[in-house]
């Protein structure tokens, strides 16, 4: 059980259409929806080319945060994090420690780079807010989040993949009074704060979307999913979401006026309905096979796919009914991004596959074992520019997926 608790805690786990300068956790979207096209739709035997890998990360379950310039991802060795810039032939740039990181149960960066403008920002499993030059890695500033503003650190430290909207940075502080707050992004003075429901933090990585030219931050607390009016910071609405554990570290998606949400241990994802307004939801079903605790999910034209919390299964289910259209037995469960009309899946036994979406049943295309890297398989997949980016522990690996 102590395994299945910390599988929350990994990169885990956020739908506003970001400016293309800003690069984050699960793509352009936070969706795991990669606009890419030329892709391969088969593997050669073995995999696709492996172009290089860089294998002094560290312990950790980072994504990569890649740019046309630089890639950025982040690390912990001996205790120290840091953050290191890569170029995309691999060789390191500059590298940045940053200082104490989780070394307890499941040790490592939990976090992904996310990277605009002439900066970079970063949390610590301590809840420790970094913003840092991108050129360099230089500090600009930081904030003691759990020391600043009264928050309360979670039994497997904080995991949350940072989100901004406009000059705000946004943080699940979990504290009584400063819950969740916005900070200035260029000096890291709090805008404003809200007690929420006073609840902690539930590993979440949140999001912000565009609901009639309203822009609400959505995230999730121990027993709650809330919205926030992203601008002013007050509360819209609360809606109940319980589990055995209090983890929810799936970032929630919008389309079409309705948010999905899934948490795992058997829980599984649950619809809501937005008013015209914003300031209200109403639950429309709730379907417990997508239940996966931090291997995220993906809309596609109308369906939801992602992987179960524990065993073999991946399933599809209808966005507006609930109703689970198929499933398979494809690998061992785990985190799921797309593009170029397939799916993507990395399984926490080290597999990835390449899976196409057919009308009733996955196909199943392609598939390899990933060759380098120590400890667990959590890190989410990423594409950039043809180039699939796969990370497993000290190790990060780039392979050519282009036509």
């Amino acid at each position: 059980m102590k395994n299945l608790f910390l599988l929350i805690a990994i990169c885990l786990i956020p739908t506003l259409i970001i400016s293309q300068e800003t690069l984050q956790w699960r793509g352009e979207n936070r969706d795991g929806i990669y606009h890419e096209t030329g892709l391969l739709k088969q593997w050669p035997s073995g995999g696709p080319e492996l172009l290089w890998h860089f294998d002094e990360l560290g312990v950790g379950h980072a994504s990569a945060a890649v740019t046309d310039k630089i890639i950025y991802t982040s690390g912990t060795i001996d205790g120290t994090g840091f953050v290191v810039a890569l170029t995309h032939e691999g060789n390191q740039i500059w590298k940045s420690d940053y200082g104490k990181e989780w070394v307890e149960s499941w040790d490592g960066v939990r976090t992904t780079p996310l990277v605009t403008e002439d900066k970079l920002y970063f949390m610590s499993a301590y809840g420790v807010l970094y913003c840092m030059n991108k050129e360099n890695g230089k500090k600009i500033w930081e904030v003691d989040l759990m020391n600043q503003y009264g928050g309360i650190n979670i039994k497997w430290g904080v995991t949350e993949n940072l989100v901004i909207y406009k000059d705000k940075v946004f943080c699940t502080v979990g504290g009584n009074e400063n819950n969740v707050i916005a900070l200035n992004k260029e000096t890291g003075k709090l805008i404003w704060t809200n007690k929420g429901n006073g609840e902690i933090s539930a590993y979440c990585s949140p999001t912000v979307i565009n609901h009639d030219n309203k822009h609400i931050l959505i995230t999730q607390t121990a027993n709650s999913i809330l919205g926030f009016d992203a601008e002013l910071g007050n509360l819209l609405w609360s809606h109940t979401q319980t589990n055995k554990y209090s983890v929810h570290a799936n970032t929630p998606i919008y389309h079409d006026g309705q948010i999905y949400i899934v948490s795992g241990y058997g829980k599984g994802g649950i619809m809501l309905k937005l008013s015209d307004d914003g300031n209200s939801v109403t639950e429309l079903w709730r379907n417990p096979d997508i239940n996966h605790k931090s291997g995220g999910f993906v809309l596609i034209k109308g369906r939801l796919y992602g992987a179960v919390d524990r065993g073999t299964g991946w399933h599809c289910i209808d966005w507006n009914t609930g109703k689970t259209l198929y499933s398979a037995d494809i690998f061992k469960s785990g985190n799921i991004i797309y593009a170029d009309g397939m799916l993507y899946c990395y399984s926490e036994n080290g597999e990835v596959a390449l899976v196409e979406p057919g009308e009733n049943e996955f196909n199943v295309i392609s598939k390899f074992n990933v060759p380098f890297g120590k400890k667990q398989h959590w890190a989410h997949l990423v594409i950039y520019n043809k180039r699939l980016y796969v990370r497993h522990g000290n190790s990060l690996m780039v392979y050519s997926i282009g036509k």
